[in-house]
């Protein structure tokens, strides 16, 4: 098979490698292009067999896409749907200990990958199945993409407990009933897939990588983490056993964590936390003094200060949702002259003939929150930027500052 991209072009430019620590064979980092099914499953239980670490791409990515990530993260090895095996020029090996490469982009959209160690993903499997007390009878549906960590912990989880599991491409409510019938028990899913399935056939769901609706059903637990945290270490509002969580100055203030799931590095050698290995997420919230019970406002970037009124986008959102004309929605700032910025709700109607009137939205927003969340301008549209788990990209809307830069 051909090498994917111009990956000679791309290795000249690539940053040198982190000093190794293992002195015996060179370790691999091997991509795996594979359909969601026993295949993956298979050709990652072998790469572990052999001391090697897995970059999990996303098989329906542009070609584009996985060219940049491939450049990027620099895998050695390359393995497709089709039973290639491909030598990748460019490529760097892994440590000694690591398990898995996940590419993530935070805010910026310029790809890095979250290196973890295979005691991280352990750690993250056990302190789940602590978390939920889980038995013997468990069996996971994996069912969010696998090149995403919260698709790709769900097989961790089931092989590190020796958990059932079943695999199946993403986002497919139909499957994901069937499987619930089919007698799997515990699956992860996003809110936009939630709305989509018959949720009470679930024990539990995990439920993350999104802003979570504050309706949700019983069985739902609601999860907070990221790529560099291996996924979701706060179940709830409380942290898993072994994490911790501290916020900074302010109200809500920076949500640190500490925990042993976090990335060993990125990619590129760099290590994100502290010297006392605290990470700070980029988020939000505060901790109930009380109860100890995390609530994230959201990311830092995403608050609209309006008029001196500070505006989270969430809540505003799940208020809007609750008309029977909106689809989906997004709250983004704008730029505005007298306000600094003005909120505007971006809406996909349900019927594009009845849309939402910007009276009507701004009426239900009043209803239920103070009056500066309520929107000053309503945008329609088509659909929403959401990555492939249906996390809305936000930049995408061109949300900004009060200078116009992306929010």
């Amino acid at each position: 098979m051909d090498q994917v991209g111009p990956v000679d072009h791309w290795a000249a430019t690539l940053p040198p490698p982190p000093p190794l620590r293992h002195s015996g064979a060179v370790r691999e980092l091997v991509a795996l292009h594979l359909t969601a099914g026993p295949a993956f499953v298979d050709a990652l239980r072998r790469a572990w067999d052999d001391g090697d670490a897995v970059l999990p791409l996303d098989p329906s990515a542009p070609r584009a896409v996985t060219d940049h990530v491939i450049a990027a993260l620099a895998p050695t090895v390359l393995v497709t749907d089709d039973g290639a095996r491909t030598t990748l020029a460019g490529g760097r090996p892994v440590e000694d200990g690591d398990a898995v490469v996940v590419a993530t982009s935070g805010t910026t959209g310029a790809a890095k990958g979250a290196v973890h160690t295979h005691d991280a993903v352990e750690q993250s499997a056990f302190m789940t199945a602590t978390a939920l007390g889980l038995g013997p009878d468990v069996r996971w549906l994996a069912c969010l993409p696998l090149s995403h960590v919260g698709g790709f912990s769900v097989i961790t989880r089931a092989l590190t407990t020796d958990a059932g599991l079943e695999v199946i491409p993403p986002g497919d409510a139909a499957a994901i009933d069937d499987a619930a019938r089919r007698g799997a028990t515990h699956v992860s899913l996003v809110p936009t897939l939630l709305r989509r399935v018959d949720p009470t056939r679930w024990r539990v769901i995990l439920l993350g990588g999104s802003a979570i609706p504050a309706d949700r059903p019983a069985n739902t637990v609601a999860t907070y983490g990221m790529t560099e945290s291996f996924g979701g270490i706060v179940y709830d509002g409380l942290a898993l056993n072994g994490v911790a969580v501290r916020i900074g100055v302010g109200d809500p203030g920076p949500i640190e964590l500490s925990s042993p799931t976090l990335l060993r590095c990125y990619r590129d050698g760099t290590d994100p936390t502290d010297g006392r290995g605290w990470y700070r997420t980029g988020d939000l919230g505060t901790i109930d003094a009380g109860t100890g019970r995390l609530t994230v406002a959201g990311r830092a970037d995403d608050l609209i200060i309006t008029g001196g009124e500070k505006v989270w986008p969430a809540p505003v959102e799940d208020v809007l949702r609750s008309d029977p004309r909106v689809a989906d929605v997004a709250v983004v700032g704008r730029a505005d002259p007298e306000w600094g910025q003005r909120v505007v709700a971006v809406v996909v109607p349900a019927d594009p003939a009845t849309p939402p009137t910007l009276d009507a939205l701004r009426a239900v927003a009043k209803a239920h929150l103070p009056a500066a969340s309520a929107p000053k301008e309503l945008e329609l549209t088509d659909s929403l930027p959401r990555t492939a788990i249906g996390k809305l990209t936000r930049h995408g809307l061109g949300a900004g500052k009060g200078d116009g830069a992306d929010g």
